[in-house]
């Protein structure tokens, strides 16, 4: 009982940790971007990026090591949903990772450097997608937990 709680402890403060940096990338992005912004946003998204990491290691832990297990989750299609949200929204994070990589090597190279406004609001909207996506993440956890979804 107490490896559960646990368990689920890490998992939900995982998931905290990713919806608070992905929100502070998406207010970065709101407005035109200057020096300090895109090496700051370089950095949250190294953050982000370990985030999501501890919330898949403690996801998986709780899928194997958790009071209900694989049998439970399995087959449940909800749960099948809310693995394929989770991977769309790491397939949408590539895109921005790779723009504030760049613009950091950029800015690095000339300190005059700033990214473009169409590339900025690029690359807001694909982090907004990414939080709108994150948002039914709890309501297929929770449909799941309670095995609506088995039939």
């Amino acid at each position: 009982m107490m490896t559960d709680a646990l368990l689920a402890f890490f998992h939900y403060s995982a998931i905290f940790v990713l919806f608070a940096f992905l929100t502070v990338e998406a207010m970065l992005l709101r407005n035109p971007l200057d020096a300090n912004t895109v090496r700051l946003i370089a950095r949250v998204d190294l953050w982000f990026f370990g985030a999501a990491l501890l919330t898949l290691v403690s996801g998986l832990m709780r899928l194997f090591w958790g009071a209900k297990g694989v049998g439970f989750y399995s087959p449940n299609p909800v749960f099948h949903v809310k693995a394929g949200l989770f991977i769309a929204i790491g397939m949408l994070s590539f895109p921005p990772t790779l723009r504030y990589i760049s613009w950091a090597r950029q800015l690095k190279a000339d300190a005059n450097f700033l990214p473009s406004e169409s590339e900025r609001r690029l690359v807001r909207r694909l982090v907004m997608i990414e939080l709108h996506i994150a948002s039914v993440l709890p309501l297929a956890a929770v449909l799941m937990a309670r095995g609506i979804g088995l039939g």
